[in-house]
């Protein structure tokens, strides 16, 4: 019996509390409902916006730009807080937000003096959360586009040399993917899986990093499929475009001799050769 008026009293004092707590709770949002709709100038606002962000309350930075638009459509800061609270975003790794906000500022804004940074911007977004070559790879296309979409309309932006660079890394990053999907088939002897991707990389992805090693790949899987010709030929554009690589010179162990002097003495066959590979 104690036992069950102990517990009684402990269920009444849940009962009575939870009114004061959700008293004070709707006290509390009230309280915040009403802060928010103080009207302030729109110069003080925007400051207190800038030192939030100064002090990397990157939160507040974009609640108090947000107000400076909702409080002050019209003025000539609206539109400038519109892109600092998608900067606020962007610099609290809140990528999806900043996206929605930069979006929203391309669509209205076209004519912008900052539109270029605009698309600068939200193709960082995508950009910084690239993941590694093991994982999916939306990200580093969504930056492709974006890096794409910037360079060819603003040419002259301040931002197209940095966006070009960080195009030719996520493009790079995109043939590293196929590349660790060849290899991969490649070990598990899925070697036609494996010829499919390493050619991707060659024919779609020739200016990255990565062609020289697919090359070498190809000259592997098709020697492992007993197709000495081809591996040959592979050989052949491999040493005619990279004549001093790690690539080519274990490549050139893996062949017979008859291969080799073919290479070595035919410099006919390795001009007929050098463009075959390259074509879609």
């Amino acid at each position: 019996m104690r036992n069950f008026r102990i517990s009684s009293l402990r269920l009444l004092s849940v009962f009575i509390l939870l009114p004061v707590v959700v008293g004070v709770s709707a006290c509390s949002s009230t309280k915040e409902a009403e802060q928010a709709q103080i009207e302030e100038s729109v110069d003080v606002l925007y400051n207190k916006a800038a030192a939030a962000l100064d002090d990397e309350n990157y939160r507040e930075a974009t609640r108090l730009f947000e107000e400076v638009e909702r409080q002050h459509p019209y003025s000539q800061w609206a539109t400038q807080a519109q892109l600092m609270a998608a900067f606020s975003s962007y610099q609290d790794q809140r990528y999806a937000e900043a996206i929605i906000a930069l979006d929203r500022f391309i669509e209205l804004h076209p004519g912008n003096d900052d539109i270029d940074y605009a698309h600068y911007l939200k193709a960082l977004c995508y950009y910084e959360q690239i993941s590694d070559v093991a994982r999916d790879q939306d990200m580093t296309e969504q930056a492709l586009r974006s890096l794409d979409t910037l360079i060819r309309r603003f040419p002259d932006s301040k931002y197209a040399r940095d966006a070009s660079l960080k195009r030719d890394l996520a493009f790079d990053h995109l043939a590293g993917k196929e590349m660790e999907i060849g290899r991969y088939y490649l070990r598990r002897n899925q070697v036609n899986a494996a010829i499919n991707r390493f050619r991707v990389v060659i024919q779609n992805y020739q200016t990255t990093t990565h062609t020289a090693e697919a090359l070498h790949r190809l000259v592997e899987a098709y020697l492992t499929l007993g197709l000495k010709n081809e591996a040959t030929q592979v050989a052949a554009v491999l040493g005619h475009n990279y004549p001093g690589s790690k690539w080519y010179k274990r490549s050139f162990d893996l062949l017979d001799d008859q291969a080799r002097r073919k290479l070595i003495e035919d410099r006919g066959y390795v001009e007929r050769t050098v463009d075959t590979l390259f074509k879609p």
